[in-house]
């Protein structure tokens, strides 16, 4: 089934500053007896957002009621680790739709744009400035524009293009899965066949 398509939002962040973010950190292990794709959400950050007491940790910005949004933003280096796709799952499930950083792990980054989950690599200048703007103003807005392949600073006007494999991109603009891809291409591949079939000659 196909999944929720993505080209173009706008919305605050929510910032980690910190490097080096792995898999098991953004979802712990114990958590990943789930076999099914939902309720991962309320564990992201598990040990980061509470105490051995289960109580929410005061100054983890995810507990901070001031941010919000649907963009996550990351040090360099994120989601390094194992390969688990729960990590991916956990994050899409809690709300966020991109993650920003640096650098990605690369399992990780091919997890995320298999679960319509947006990875968006920037430079580190820039994203310092990002980091820099929602420490001044948390209702910072950014602007991602999967068409034009841009990452937009409203407030300051500035932008960074940023790469992403064309296939991953056309599958996250029209929602498609693997089967979902291929299936939008039945036409073409029955008006193949029929012409394979019609040239193929039987040896004598």
């Amino acid at each position: 089934m196909a999944k929720k398509t993505f080209k173009h939002i706008q919305s605050t962040a929510v910032p980690i500053h910190a490097e080096n973010i792995d898999t098991d950190q953004i979802i712990p292990a114990r958590f990943l007896k789930a076999t099914t794709r939902s309720g991962f959400g309320e564990n992201l950050f598990r040990d980061w957002r509470f105490d051995a007491s289960n109580k929410p940790i005061a100054d983890f910005v995810l507990n901070n009621p001031l941010y919000g949004g649907q963009i996550l933003v990351g040090g360099k280096n994120f989601g390094c680790g194992s390969s688990r796709e729960h990590a991916a799952w956990a994050i899409s499930d809690y709300g966020f739709e991109v993650v920003v950083s640096s650098f990605f792990a690369d399992i990780f980054k091919g997890n995320a744009l298999n679960n319509g989950l947006l990875p968006i690599q920037v430079s580190e200048d820039f994203l310092q400035t990002i980091f820099a703007e929602i420490e001044k103003d948390p209702q910072t807005k950014i602007e991602v524009d999967l068409v034009q392949q841009k990452i937009i600073l409203l407030r300051l006007g500035k932008s960074e293009s940023f790469e992403i494999d064309s296939y991953k991109k056309t599958c996250l603009l029209n929602g498609y899965d693997d089967i979902d891809f291929i299936l939008s291409h039945r036409e073409k591949i029955e008006a193949y066949e029929q012409r394979a079939n019609h040239d193929y000659v039987l040896p004598s």
